[in-house]
């Protein structure tokens, strides 16, 4: 699966800070320092509608923190999934009386048109859960012979108890996490189970479903968690810098994940540091598709909104924080769009060395955004009402916006 293509990213003269960022896992600001090459996985769609705004949000954070990394002058090893099977994709595709594996690549494609359009960076590999399913097979057959995984009427189950660092990533007690499993695709009030909680990492084949072949296992298809397991180990390996997404992965997806991967390889942890984004609201309540209370990207395009004004909109809130979507939102952001352009369109300016750095401080400090664009802001007033002489100022923070927020000026 091919993924969008990369916009360039400009230099700026000097070198960025190592990252800050809040772990779910510790709760607290770690500061990241990876070595030359920074690795980060960060779950993907799954295409069975259009790409929202709750989505861009997501995605505009984690290219965010590339682009730190890359002023850094570090190299970025992104990886990213599609989960272009699984029971949502299956439930739309036959409510719509569509082929699922057609719904699955329009909206795929759509998705990466968005995302070029908002000048979101792409991952090197862009994998999909069933051209990973060859290397997913070998690593439930390896839980099941370690004594990590069991049978249940044909499916396959992780036991969470084999791992004894089970509860680190989300820091949920039991009850917890068996309420969020019953929302969230889990089965914990299935008979037969060893515990409530464990997830499925092999289901059977179902008659009308699509299956493979999973060798020992049977014909089948992979559970969700064990998907992005074996694409994350396959391109990065234990231990990356960061696991990405939104907030609602923390559990259960992030923490099954960890726990398998830690099963697999005894090694710990799985990933540096779980950074989740907040969730964006409509009218009070989480966009989400199972509410259809959904802003599109690709609707505000048709719309004729500039790229850059959503984009800017999102940046406008730390990407931590729960929001709401609302009219004013976006038009003070295609407001703060037309300011800027006026600002940097003039043939000279205020010197903004220190801007460059004012940006960089307030991206370091856990991708603190809305500071990053106050920063900017003071720049454009000063510009608008004050003659200056510097004829590379322009320039400078035309590149810096574009370099470390993605806005094209």
């Amino acid at each position: 699966m091919h993924a969008w293509p990369a916009s360039e990213v400009p230099a700026l003269p000097g070198k960025g800070r190592d990252l800050e960022i809040h772990d779910t896992a510790t709760q607290g600001t770690i500061t990241l320092a990876p070595g030359p090459v920074a690795r980060i996985y960060v779950c993907g769609i799954t295409p069975y509608d259009a790409t929202h705004i709750g989505h861009a949000a997501t995605y505009n954070a984690f290219d965010l923190v590339q682009r730190v990394w890359l002023d850094t002058k570090r190299q970025v090893h992104y990886v990213q999934n599609v989960t272009d099977v699984d029971d949502p994709l299956l439930e739309r595709a036959l409510r719509d009386g569509q082929d699922w594996t057609e719904l699955a690549e329009r909206e795929t494609a759509l998705f990466r048109e968005d995302m070029t359009a908002l000048r979101m960076l792409p991952p090197q590999h862009y994998i999909g859960a069933v051209e990973a399913i060859p290397g997913i097979v070998p690593l439930v057959e390896r839980l099941r012979d370690a004594g990590a995984a069991y049978e249940l009427d044909g499916d396959v189950y992780f036991s969470v108890e084999s791992d004894p660092h089970f509860g680190g990533v989300s820091n949920l007690d039991a009850e917890a996490m068996r309420l969020l499993s019953a929302e969230r695709g889990g089965d914990p009030d299935r008979p037969g189970k060893k515990n409530p909680l464990d997830p499925m990492l092999w289901m059977a084949a179902r008659p009308g479903e699509p299956s493979w072949d999973g060798g020992s296992l049977g014909r089948g298809r992979p559970g969700w968690h064990i998907e992005c397991v074996a694409i994350a180990l396959d391109h990065l390996g234990m231990g990356f810098d960061i696991q990405g997404g939104g907030s609602d992965l923390a559990f259960p997806h992030h923490e099954m994940g960890a726990s398998h991967a830690q099963a697999l390889t005894g090694e710990f942890p799985m990933a540096q540091a779980y950074v989740h984004a907040g969730m964006v609201a409509l009218n009070g309540e989480k966009m989400s598709k199972s509410k259809g209370n959904l802003v599109f990207v690709s609707a505000l395009r048709r719309a004729g909104v500039d790229p850059a004004a959503i984009r800017l909109a999102l940046l406008s809130h730390h990407y931590r924080a729960d929001w709401e979507w609302t009219d004013e939102v976006l038009a003070d952001a295609v407001a703060r769009l037309e300011r800027w352009r006026a600002a940097v369109s003039r043939p000279d300016g205020l010197p903004a060395d220190a801007l460059v750095e004012e940006v960089r401080e307030a991206l370091a400090n856990d991708l603190d955004a809305p500071a990053a664009l106050a920063a900017v802001d003071r720049w454009v007033e000063r510009q608008i009402a004050t003659d200056g002489d510097d004829e590379s100022a322009p320039g400078l923070v035309s590149r810096t916006v574009d370099a470390l927020l993605g806005v094209a000026l």
